[in-house]
């Protein structure tokens, strides 16, 4: 048996997720995928897979095996390709985690021109707004927007949003435009929680330093929601330019307070530690970074 194939054979079925598919992929028959696995439980002496008519699972030894065996066919990879030189295309799969609006705003309308240019390289973009372990799930690269939780893992910072203050200009006809801080107060916030509190927000300008605690009926665990309600009229939030990009640039939503600065917000770049970081996630990187040029939006008027 050859085991680095069997070994890739297997990362294939559980990528694809059924023995048909990963043939298809590895240009072979849906027997030699048969038996490359059945050789490999037998190597290893463990089930590594559990099938059934209508589903292929891991099994618990069979999920350790793929985040190991992942990374021994990347390596393969790599070696390949720095043998190869630079004629070498990027192929395989690449597993991307991204927060949902950033994602659907400024990374899916501009995936056309990366699929183009890397024509035998399979995206599987995983939108999501909670915390995953890259390991387990298998992520190539996680896009991470704010401060990140863990100070272990490996980060790579793509570019920064400007946080503002936002609402609708219907909004503010009703209830006025707040021109300081205190003044949010008095305003209704749309406010993107995680944990149903409210949010404390740091206000500088020049010298002067003011914090506030905001206050909202409304408060949203996800940035889609956020957006929604803001552009329902329901009140003021404060969220990144990125959020808000083609309604700041259409005046559908508008900055107010803008000469008291907020800390901006980081979008960084998470491998898995303890992984070599691929070529074809750097040049998914290198992509994402493109995306967000020009890094300065003009506000509409």
């Amino acid at each position: 048996m050859d085991r680095l194939a069997a070994i890739e054979i297997f990362v294939r079925v559980i990528d694809t997720g059924s023995f048909s598919a990963a043939a298809r992929y590895q240009g072979i028959g849906q027997p030699a995928v048969s038996k490359a696995i059945a050789q490999l439980e037998e190597w290893l002496g463990v089930r590594l897979l559990l099938r059934s008519t209508r589903s292929l699972t891991p099994t618990e030894a069979g999920q350790n095996f793929y985040s190991h065996a992942r990374r021994t066919v990347e390596y393969a990879d790599e070696a390949v390709r720095a043998a190869r030189g630079a004629a070498a295309g990027l192929c395989g799969r690449l597993r991307v985690s991204a927060p949902v609006c950033f994602a659907r705003l400024h990374l899916v309308p501009q995936l056309p021109r990366f699929l183009a240019k890397h024509p035998d390289l399979d995206l599987e973009l995983m939108l999501d707004e909670r915390s995953i372990n890259l390991v387990d799930e298998g992520i190539d690269i996680a896009l991470c927007m704010g401060a990140l939780p863990d100070s272990s893992m490996v980060t790579r910072r793509i570019g920064q949003a400007p946080r503002l203050v936002m609402a609708t200009p219907a909004y503010l006809e009703r209830h006025g435009t707040p021109a300081f801080p205190g003044d949010l107060q008095a305003h209704q916030m749309v406010i993107y929680t995680r944990d149903g509190v409210g949010e404390t927000c740091t206000f500088r300008q020049g010298t002067s330093e003011e914090t506030v605690i905001l206050r909202g009926r409304v408060s949203i665990t996800a940035s889609e929601g956020v957006r929604a309600a803001v552009l329902a009229d329901i009140g003021l939030t404060i969220a990144s330019e990125w959020s808000f990009t083609p309604e700041l640039i259409s005046g559908a939503v508008v900055p107010v307070m803008e000469d008291w600065a907020l800390e901006p917000i980081p979008l960084c770049a998470v491998f898995p530690t303890g992984r070599l970081v691929s070529a074809k996630a750097r040049e998914f990187v290198s992509f994402v970074e493109s995306c967000l040029k020009p890094r300065t939006i003009e506000l509409a008027a």
